[in-house]
């Protein structure tokens, strides 16, 4: 219809668009896509004033010239990976995530799979069910009171799990750049990573994936962890190198993993994190829930309808766009 702002979504992962529609309302028009690749996008998001974006990408500077445009491309998600945010800036587009839509989800998913491996609940549970009712060969296993989490990174969700794991008795390390010691009112003492890495019993993985972060976890880092140790990661796949976690596996070097993110994502079948009994991994379900997939849906779209308002998003995550965006915000 003549007037109103054109929105193209990327792709999405829910049965209906009809929220984003609502909230829109007679401000856009909403065309929904299920596209993986930018260049699968472009054709119909050359002339629209919005992109709603889920996983599709990367989208890059060559891309975003081709929006010429563009006011904001809104993720549903909290990671901006997949955004070159300098580009965007440069171009005048305004980025957001949606931050807080499922941080009691994914703190209470890591603390799910830190129970489940450290007592083992997943391979009892697949013994059971092949008919083997025994202890010992789940042996050894150890309380958690007393034993030591390291935190990598101490946002949001990490704060969370520090508390849940306070509350259980655990002492907590942090390891964060941006954060002081002390700065917030939840358990953990700050550490640098070598320090965390050789004194903590689990590690678990919260830090935004960039450069200085991918492969956080790789064959020096696994060589200075206890051999009892076990492996969280409920934040990026990528923050871990995979090969460098099958190889720190073979040879003992950590006692076991829990992932809900992988690199690859999905992993293939076969691979060879699949069928190990010291490996859990769940499909990137952290961050579901009915409630979350409520924030996670609204999020996004309520940022474009903000900035076709004539309003500043709340989430910005390219601030220096600010002035002299194509919005004219």
């Amino acid at each position: 219809m003549a007037g109103k702002a054109k929105v193209v979504l990327t792709d999405y992962a829910w049965e209906s668009v009809q929220m984003e529609r609502d909230i829109l309302g007679n401000l856009a028009d909403l065309v929904p896509m299920q596209t993986k690749k930018p260049e699968e996008f472009l054709g119909e998001a050359a002339d629209c004033d919005a992109l709603l974006n889920t996983y599709a990408g990367p989208i890059t500077a060559a891309d975003m010239a081709k929006m010429t445009k563009c006011k904001i491309i809104a993720r549903y998600g909290i990671g901006v990976d997949t955004i070159d945010l300098a580009a965007a800036t440069e171009a005048g587009i305004i980025v957001t995530n949606n931050p807080t839509y499922c941080i009691e989800e994914v703190a209470e998913h890591t603390i799910a799979l830190l129970l489940a491996a450290a007592r083992k609940i997943a391979f009892y549970d697949r013994a059971v069910r092949s008919g083997v009712w025994a202890v010992p060969p789940g042996k050894p296993m150890f309380r958690l009171a007393g034993r030591t989490l390291g935190l990598v990174g101490f946002g949001n969700i990490s704060r969370r799990v520090a508390v849940t794991a306070g509350a259980l008795g655990m002492n907590v390390l942090f390891c964060d750049p941006f954060v002081k010691d002390g700065q917030f009112p939840v358990p953990g003492k700050k550490a640098e990573l070598p320090q965390l890495l050789a004194e903590s019993d689990f590690v678990s993985l919260h830090a935004p994936l960039m450069p200085a972060t991918r492969g956080t976890l790789n064959d020096a880092a696994f060589a200075t962890m206890k051999p009892t140790a076990i492996v969280v990661n409920c934040g990026r796949g990528p923050l871990i190198d995979t090969d460098a976690l099958v190889r720190a596996l073979d040879a003992g070097k950590i006692a076991g993993c829990a992932l809900d993110t992988t690199d690859p994502e999905p992993l293939p079948n076969p691979h060879p994190l699949r069928g190990r009994e010291n490996v859990i991994i769940t499909p990137h379900a952290a961050w579901y829930s009915e409630q979350g997939m409520i924030g996670l849906q609204s999020g996004a779209p309520n940022e474009v309808r903000r900035v076709l308002s004539g309003e500043m998003p709340v989430n910005v995550v390219n601030p220096a766009v600010k002035g002299k965006s194509r919005a004219g915000l």
